[in-house]
């Protein structure tokens, strides 16, 4: 079902593009299409912010070019208001993406061109580097929020500063991480998708296929938000995961 959450400080704009529908599922289906491949675990970095718990954690999974510092004094925020209770987080928030091609909107290409382009000489300091690094960006891309996100991603190793992104692999591999693979099977958990208004991440277009994926979704936007949420609206973005968090079960 497609449901508007209790988020009072406006109206979810999606209620006024698509009809409301609520629809419980029936009888669990037999889930197929996922069992038959090979899952093979990666290590991943990650940080702990309330220590050890035989609890479910509440987990942030940040995008492309993103970090896990992103998300960090958020992350601590909402360990202090969710407790991390275990009815409460076994469900999904989707933090402006939709399960559709994002190609045409996002201007990563852009970026990855911009950020090879970059060249910082060597046995300088790092407020001269991130200096140069934003001088030589300027010119690809002209809002400062997005040059400022990118250089985050510049690092110190080996005696220079680098982009601790595998930009030629990103490259390569774009197509698959700005698309979405086609699932038959669904999710049937709840989940929220929380977008940001002035963002086009999450159109009208993907609600039919939200549905499809998601029969317990619910769509909220932030007001005066853009595809970063958590950053532009931080105490909304905290208020509406809380709410979601606490919404009983069905």
């Amino acid at each position: 079902m497609l449901r508007a959450l209790s988020f009072p400080s406006f109206p979810p704009r999606w209620s006024r593009l698509h009809p409301f529908r609520r629809r419980r599922t029936g009888p669990a289906r037999e889930r197929k299409g996922l069992a038959s491949h090979a899952v093979t675990p990666v290590p991943v970095s990650y940080a702990v912010f309330d220590g050890p718990s035989p609890e479910p954690p509440l987990v942030f999974l940040h995008g492309l070019f993103g970090s896990k510092t992103n998300f960090a004094s958020l992350a601590k925020k909402l360990v202090l208001q969710t407790g991390r209770k275990p009815e409460l987080v076994e469900r999904l928030v989707c933090v402006d993406i939709s399960p559709s091609e994002t190609t045409a909107i996002s201007g990563f290409q852009n970026f990855i061109a911009a950020m090879k382009a970059v060249d910082i000489p060597r046995g300088i300091p790092r407020s001269t580097a991130r200096r140069l690094a934003e001088d030589q960006l300027r010119p690809a891309i002209q809002e400062p929020t997005i040059r400022q996100f990118l250089l985050t991603n510049l690092v110190y190793a080996e005696d220079r500063f680098v982009w601790r992104v595998n930009l030629d692999a990103v490259s390569q591999h774009l197509g698959e991480l700005m698309g979405f693979p086609h699932f038959q099977v669904d999710y049937p958990g709840l989940t929220l998708f929380l977008g940001g208004s002035k963002s086009g991440y999450i159109s009208s277009d993907d609600y039919p296929e939200i549905d499809r994926l998601f029969p317990e979704a619910e769509i909220q936007y932030v007001p005066d938000a853009g595809h970063w949420v958590h950053a532009d609206q931080p105490q909304e973005f905290i208020a509406a995961i809380c709410n979601f968090l606490r919404f009983p079960p069905l």
